[in-house]
């Protein structure tokens, strides 16, 4: 397997774990989809992974969408700040963009932990 083989399994993983963790949180949320979902539970994983994987890139795509939007707020309110200097508080905008990566960080945890535990339960349903 090559490095690009492997980039892309990984990539894949990850997108299939969020979407089934968006599954998931669907499922327990709204009521009038739960039963819909733990059926689709029984039916083709591999038709289920699919949609997860479908699911995983899309919620990726608003991740990208919406964290390139607070970054491009951040610099466009850094540049006009930076044009009125007796207004400018350096320590707001290093506090929101620490306060930001700290979010992105923990978010970042807990899919891999998400990620794990999804493994888990594969190994285990294969086990069986």
């Amino acid at each position: 397997m090559n490095a690009d083989s492997i980039n892309q399994l990984l990539q894949r993983g990850f997108r299939i774990t969020v979407g089934a963790t968006s599954f998931l949180v669907e499922t327990l949320q709204d009521p009038t989809k739960r039963d819909d979902n733990l059926n689709k539970l029984n039916s083709d994983f591999t038709q289920l992974t699919e949609e997860w994987a479908e699911r995983g890139e899309m919620t990726e795509q608003e991740a990208r969408n919406f964290v390139d939007t607070i970054l491009n707020q951040q610099s466009s309110s850094v540049n006009s700040d930076s044009t009125n200097v007796s207004t400018t508080n350096p320590t707001t905008t290093s506090g929101v963009a620490s306060d930001i990566q700290r979010d992105l960080l923990e978010l970042t945890r807990e899919v891999a932990a998400l990620g794990v535990d999804l493994q888990t339960l594969q190994e285990s349903d294969s086990q069986n």
